[in-house]
């Protein structure tokens, strides 16, 4: 079989968006765990994949070598008996921050479980791909979407269990804030990071559990911005200081840190970077404030040519896959 000629009533798409992984709230892990941390899902980018069985593995469109790599480890580890053709339409930015390696890992994993029957859940492919290391956010926010905290990991964790989820208020925008010319640690690079770095305070650790506890939580189920942002700074403040001496300062990208100094001086609330960066984020009360806010930056920054800005939304449901017969089929649980 090729990719011209597939056999497209036996094919299945996933479809899966971007999270933006806000920071940890305990890098101590005196208590026996370690990280935990808060993220939410995203209605775009995106990636879909539609795929069907083929005698080999191959892919095409954006992204397609590491969709192939990621079905043949997994095909390695299964002893798979067979092959699988995947068509790439759209893929999330890789080692953007936005969780780009996870999604697609998701959607590969579970278009192959399907074509093949092989019973597998979520937890079954990150564990195959070696996903969910230090955090389960994009596992998470593929099955449930929305605002996700995981408890981090102890001496036997696989993949960092969800342990809270929330709808992330409808009215909320997000403007993402991407640098073209930078690109975040991730890969070996990201495990040297965390080897190299001194021992997180216990102290700080605790404020900042209390602070998603007692104040993001609270303040997501009220829709309460400017105290959800007062959190969201103090995790990203001493997490990104924490992490300056890997990524060169608080922020990975020089260009996105000083968007994000401007949008504090314009009184944004909730603003940071996703994960290791280079992508900035910051979350506004509706659709008006964030597309005035948004043409604002495209004014100011209109000379920063490596910078682009998107305007999004949460996404309070997970990922979709769909059979032949376009039916949702999403059944499958972390």
């Amino acid at each position: 079989m090729t990719s011209a000629d597939p056999v497209l009533q036996e094919a299945v798409q996933v479809s899966t968006t971007a999270r933006l992984h806000m920071g940890f709230f305990d890098l101590h892990g005196g208590l026996g765990r370690r990280f935990g941390s808060i993220g939410v899902s995203l209605d775009r980018p995106g990636t879909v994949l539609t795929a069907w069985r083929s005698d080999r593995f191959s892919a095409e469109g954006p992204g397609a070598q590491r969709a192939v790599k990621v079905a043949e480890k997994i095909a390695h580890a299964l002893k798979l008996d067979g092959g699988m053709h995947m068509r790439l339409s759209e893929v999330i930015p890789e080692h953007s921050g936005l969780g780009s390696g996870t999604q697609m890992s998701l959607a590969v994993g579970l278009a192959l479980n399907r074509l093949y029957q092989l019973d597998l859940i979520l937890r079954d492919v990150a564990v195959l791909t070696e996903r969910g290391a230090r955090s389960g956010i994009g596992l998470g926010t593929f099955a449930e979407g929305g605002v996700v905290i995981d408890g981090g990991r102890g001496p036997q964790t696989l993949v960092p269990p969800v342990i809270a989820r929330a709808d992330f208020p409808e009215e909320w925008r997000i403007i993402l804030i991407f640098d073209h010319a930078d690109v975040g640690v991730h890969g070996n690079e990201e495990v040297q990071a965390f080897r190299s770095l001194g021992e997180f305070p216990a102290g700080v650790a605790a404020e900042l559990c209390r602070r998603v506890l007692m104040q993001a939580l609270p303040a997501l189920a009220e829709h309460d911005l400017e105290t959800f942002g007062a959190a969201i700074r103090e995790l990203q403040e001493r997490t990104g200081d924490y992490f300056a001496p890997v990524q060169g300062g608080r922020y990975a990208s020089k260009r996105v840190a000083g968007v994000l100094e401007w949008l504090g001086g314009q009184g944004v609330d909730c603003l940071g970077q996703s994960s290791w960066g280079p992508t900035g984020f910051a979350v506004l009360p509706n659709q008006a404030q964030a597309e005035s806010l948004l043409a604002a930056l495209q004014v100011r920054f209109a000379d920063e040519t490596q910078l682009a800005f998107l305007l999004c939304k949460g996404r309070n449901r997970g990922g979709v896959l769909r059979d032949a017969t376009q039916q949702d089929t999403m059944d499958l649980s972390i």
